[in-house]
């Protein structure tokens, strides 16, 4: 039978969730609280400039391509990707790394680096590809209901792989500091540190270096506008500007939803807003996680923004850079351990119009800067300034260029506005951190317990961070309303 449904949020996950329901022949109604549909992934137009404000990061292709495959469409009939050679460079204070878009390429640099590494690092990048493939088939794609979904013969064998971490697997090959944080650094996506993360979740560097990286010609956001425009195809109708005030239950079971003063009556409902802002929509009693839960709970960080104009293009910068010439351990420790601004932050500045000229005016750059920092800081406008000028003057020694000077406009983006925008918890960035007690069965439900009919989906909930693992979560979702008796 099908049923009405109502999809809260426009991000990957609602868009994913709303696609696999339409898909199944339910009325599907998507509602969006801000003025401009794709969550996080959203897009910032200004003076000929186009930023995107969340996502810059294209990997894993395969994931991508599978969601579209499920609907006998391909990317391509979407939008245009590229893979990005280089895929990113690395700054150190002595030092950059380039990171090719081969693996030979990635081997000769840490070569150059650490002579003898190659041989260890394609061995290293062999067995985090057995462990994607065991991931993505066997893992990520189970609904996180009970433990068991964990052991499967592949899984078995590696057990130890989930109680060891991936700091252990990188030290163990690797000497040079300086190639142990460019291995280490993918885990960030998944919002732990690196000696907090499982080393089963080393699959991340085959991600990196064996998959690549890529781009869609116009930003990430052009991957929000191809999955509206499938959602749209298959029925899905969206309405923005509406922000959901509450949940009505009755008789246990879901069965309306109050958005702008009025009341829409719905059979199911699937939330891809933040978790705990979803549950505190509901009476208390309906609620699955205290206060306390949320208060223990190990997120990945927020982050500071900054969109930026400037009026000429510039040398030595790649499309993606991350800056590591401050101690990345020290950095980690401060934002995860501390909860504290970091004295000394490392940054990531984001220059697509190095690649794609549809993203700046003819001779001209933009450039997206993100410092992590910790979920709940203080957020004040002199605290935005001071870490802009940090970064800057990071950015022009390092690159022995003058970027202040050429600067038409920037706009920034912190811990308020996630919260303002998002409704994000204590104003997360990337959502709950994949720790081994909050993977699989052990994050939040993608199915309340105490009120029939109403579902989540996101960064929040199973399998976790990330724009692929949105994508998954959503049909997890979707499929998990399949299995019920409509």
């Amino acid at each position: 039978m099908h049923k009405k449904i109502a999809v809260i949020g426009s991000g990957f996950s609602s868009l994913s969730a709303a696609c696999y329901l339409a898909k199944a022949g339910h009325d599907v109604y998507l509602f969006e609280k801000n003025d401009t549909l794709g969550g996080r992934a959203r897009q910032l137009k200004r003076e000929g400039f186009t930023f995107d404000m969340g996502p810059s990061w294209y990997w894993m292709p395969d994931i991508f391509e599978k969601f579209f495959n499920d609907f006998d469409k391909k990317v391509s009939d979407y939008y245009t990707l590229e893979k990005l050679n280089p895929a990113y460079k690395v700054w150190f204070s002595d030092d950059i790394i380039t990171i090719g878009d081969t693996l030979d390429k990635i081997a000769l640099e840490f070569e150059r680096i650490e002579p003898g590494s190659s041989p260890a690092l394609k061995k290293f990048i062999t067995k985090a590809g057995v462990n994607y493939d065991i991931a993505i088939n066997d893992v990520v794609n189970k609904p996180g209901l009970s433990p068991f979904e964990l052991v499967t013969p592949e899984t078995a064998v590696r057990v130890n792989q989930f109680f060891k971490t991936i700091s252990d697997d990188v030290r163990k090959a690797f000497k040079n500091e300086k190639l142990v944080s460019i291995l280490e650094f993918p885990v960030l996506f998944l919002g732990a540190k690196p000696n907090k993360t499982p080393a089963f979740y080393r699959f991340m560097n085959y991600a990196d270096f064996g998959l690549g990286t890529w781009h869609p010609k116009g930003g990430m956001h052009q991957v929000i506008q191809g999955m509206i425009t499938l959602a749209k195809s298959l029925g899905v109708r969206m309405t923005t500007n509406a922000a959901i005030s509450k949940i009505n239950v009755n008789n246990n079971t879901v069965s309306s939803i109050t958005v702008n003063k009025k009341e829409i009556y719905t059979d199911y409902i699937v939330s891809g807003a933040d978790y705990h802002h979803t549950e505190t929509l509901l009476d208390a009693h309906y609620r699955q996680y205290s206060a306390s839960y949320w208060d223990s709970r190990v997120f990945a960080p927020s982050s500071l923004l900054f969109y930026v104009g400037f009026d000429k293009k510039f040398e030595k910068v790649a499309h993606h850079n991350l800056f590591f010439d401050t101690d990345f351990d020290e950095h980690a420790r401060t934002i995860y351990d501390d909860l504290a601004w970091p004295e000394e932050p490392l940054f990531y500045a984001n220059f697509p119009s190095v690649n794609d000229n549809t993203m700046a005016p003819e001779g001209k750059e933009n450039g997206f800067f993100l410092i992590p920092i910790a979920p709940g800081v203080e957020d004040t406008e002199a605290l935005r300034s001071q870490y802009f000028d940090i970064i800057m003057e990071r950015l022009e020694r390092l690159s022995g260029q003058d970027f202040r000077n050429h600067i038409l406009f920037k706009q920034s983006f912190c811990v308020k506005d996630f919260i303002s925008e998002y409704n994000s918890f204590k104003g997360n960035a990337y959502g709950m951190a994949n720790t081994l007690k909050q993977t699989a069965f052990l994050r939040p439900n993608l199915r309340s317990k105490k009120v029939k009919n109403l579902y989540f989906t996101g960064q929040l909930t199973v399998p976790g961070p990330g724009v692929p693992p949105a994508l998954i979560s959503g049909k997890l979702a979707a499929n998990l309303i399949a299995k019920t008796k409509i």
